[in-house]
């Protein structure tokens, strides 16, 4: 996927990046402060809002292959049954209920499958996201922050499933979180913006630790900061 010279106003934000390449079958991350556009691209990119100018080639990606989960995801009145299958049915899937057991099991949610979904955890609610957005197979998908407010056992859970799909078949990945151990753990390419631009873009050690770019340095710094202060590892 080629991102060409987007533009997208929002009130008194502008989005403007840089032609960028986001590399097939590759798990990239995008890290940036609060409010610099970082969930817009991933609207763009998704088609929930249109550029003013500028396009995404999505090179023969059809937009029915991407999906996209929040940090607060919206669910439709129904079961979590039901939401886990209405991604199927807007595609005319036929839903293959031993793997969605099989996605509850896993997920520590096989007794959750009739409960009504707004009435879960907030950490179910992530949980049930996640399995949503995987359920079709898709061959990109974004992570905005939802694995941000998972305990660790759960987060590891997640880990490892992304880490199996790259295995047997590798998809595109975007993974927004300002768990900067997460990203490091997690991506191959990463993406830094800063107010509605794409900065840069490279491998994890040359962003984090090998950039002279003084806003790039104060943000992982002061990341690590937080980080240290919840007794977190980052780098080592």
């Amino acid at each position: 996927m080629k991102i060409i010279d987007l533009i997208k106003k929002q009130g008194d934000f502008e989005l403007r990046t840089k032609s960028v390449t986001i590399e097939e079958g590759k798990i990239h991350g995008i890290i940036g402060g609060n409010g610099c556009g970082k969930t817009t691209l991933c609207k763009l990119i998704m088609g929930m809002i249109l550029p003013d100018s500028g396009k995404i080639d999505y090179e023969g990606l059809d937009i029915r292959e991407i999906t996209m989960t929040a940090q607060r995801p919206y669910f439709i009145r129904g079961s979590v049954y039901e939401n886990i299958c209405y991604p199927l049915k807007i595609r005319h899937i036929q839903p293959d209920e031993q793997k969605i057991d099989a996605w509850l099991f896993r997920c520590g949610l096989e007794g959750k499958k009739r409960q009504y979904a707004r009435s879960l955890s907030s950490g179910e609610q992530q949980k049930v996201s996640m399995i949503r957005a995987l359920i079709f197979d898709p061959r990109f998908i974004m992570i905005d922050e939802t694995l941000s407010n998972l305990d660790p056992e759960n987060l590891e859970l997640f880990e490892q499933v992304i880490l199996e799909i790259q295995k047997e078949r590798p998809v595109t990945w975007m993974l927004i979180s300002h768990r900067l151990a997460h990203i490091y753990k997690m991506c191959e390419v990463l993406h830094f913006m800063y107010k509605g631009e794409i900065l840069a873009s490279g491998s994890k050690d040359k962003i984090l630790f090998g950039t002279e770019d003084e806003r790039i340095r104060r943000f992982v710094a002061n990341e690590v900061i937080k980080m240290e202060g919840n007794h977190a590892a980052f780098k080592g």
